[in-house]
């Protein structure tokens, strides 16, 4: 398998760091790695780019990250700060002179056909972004290029949240039941991407303490926390709760896989 680079585009939750109006300690933090744009990822390998994910922030992700050229869209699911940026994928689709795969479940598809009607309309209007769907389910690998990617399922709350594994890399957001049959495919991951959004239970998310058991539980070398809230605290506070080998993401970090 080639190298893989991943860059964290965004890496906070749906209200994103610093959220509208707030005035607390992390909101007006003037330490960069306490602001965090939505959760996103961009894989690189060899000469294609896949991104995971086109939320509300993905025009200025694909700016700030000087992306020239993509080959295709993951979506893990349809909440809008998954999917809200979908449309400017035509961007993409004009410099390119070709539609763009973008790769879901039926139920993703279908709430992207209803929130971008247009897109998929009989008589399309012009400069509307060209998105060709293609069905994945979890637990059956599928290609791009030659880079085989393997889909496996989460639950946000009662919500089926597509995770993916691509050699020893996995990426998980928006988890809080992962069932054994999900578990297995992680068997030997090396580097583990999954959310942790609070200290404190919530109903869809794992917590600090919920993310780090999963880590543990997998026996990933290396683990990076993602779709971070204000309420979590600063980057650098956060860091210091957690074990060696697990790592707080921030927006602009490269690893190299």
């Amino acid at each position: 398998m080639p190298n893989l680079k991943i860059t964290f585009l965004g890496t906070g939750t749906s209200q994103g760091v610093p959220v509208i109006a707030c005035d607390c300690a992390v909101c007006v933090s003037e330490e960069t790695k306490d602001r965090r744009l939505r959760t996103s990822i961009l894989i690189s390998y060899e000469d294609v780019n896949i991104v995971v994910d086109t939320g509300p922030d993905f025009r200025y992700q694909m700016l700030r990250a000087n992306v020239k050229h993509l080959e295709a869209v993951l979506v893990t699911h349809s909440h809008k700060d998954h999917i809200a940026g979908m449309d400017d994928v035509r961007a993409f689709n004009y410099q390119q002179q070709d539609s763009i795969p973008i790769y879901g479940t039926p139920a993703t598809h279908a709430a992207l056909e209803r929130e971008f009607y247009y897109a998929f309309a009989e008589h399309k209007y012009p400069g509307v972004p060209r998105l060709e769907l293609r069905e994945i389910s979890k637990g059956e690998p599928f290609l791009i290029g030659g880079l085989s990617i393997m889909p496996l399922e989460v639950l946000h709350y009662k919500m089926p949240v597509t995770g993916f594994r691509i050699g020893d890399f996995a990426y998980i957001t928006d988890a809080k039941t992962i069932e054994p049959a999900s578990k297995l495919l992680l068997k030997g991951v090396q580097v583990l991407v999954v959310n942790a959004l609070q200290e404190e239970p919530h109903i869809s998310h794992f917590t600090r303490e919920e993310a780090v058991a999963f880590s543990q539980e997998i026996g990933a070398r290396t683990t990076y926390l993602t779709h971070i809230s204000h309420r979590f605290g600063k980057h650098e506070e956060i860091q210091e709760r957690l074990p060696d080998g697990i790592f707080v993401a921030y927006d602009g970090l490269i690893l190299d896989v």
